[in-house]
């Protein structure tokens, strides 16, 4: 079985089962506050583990409950390390999936968007991915 508190790693997000139990040990407000850490690996990290805990549909509500769609935002608006960003748009294109994620995270359309005028050719693919998540209308 799991460990009853799993770490804070990509370890966690090896398998479904470990996506579900960083949901159910309460890690999501931890990463959420890890995405204003000083260490911009740190903030990577946060971010790539946010993004794969919000592949389940469980992970994408606590994920909003817990303010990820806000830090993220700020962090994609004002953090320029380009492997920070790149896990902050793929975070933001999981949580984008949910309609209330979506809503929230519409204002950010036009910094998507200048990276995908400006950014390198993995970033403006991401970019380009998440904006297409958050315009989309059901």
């Amino acid at each position: 079985g799991l460990p009853l508190h799993p770490p804070l790693s990509s370890g966690i997000n090896a398998e479904y089962g470990g996506k579900q139990a960083a949901v159910k040990v309460k890690c999501i407000p931890v990463l959420v506050t890890l995405l204003a850490d000083r260490n911009f690996q740190v903030r990577a990290q946060a971010a790539g583990a946010l993004m794969s805990i919000a592949i389940t549909t469980e992970g994408k509500k606590e994920s909003i409950k817990e303010g990820a769609v806000e830090a993220l935002m700020k962090l994609l608006a004002e953090d320029e390390m380009s492997d920070v960003r790149l896990n902050v748009i793929k975070a933001i294109t999981m949580l984008a999936e949910d309609p209330e994620g979506r809503q929230k995270l519409t204002e950010i359309v036009p910094i998507l968007e200048e990276i995908t005028n400006t950014g390198g050719p993995m970033m403006k693919k991401v970019a380009s991915t998440a904006v297409k998540v958050i315009t989309w209308k059901p």
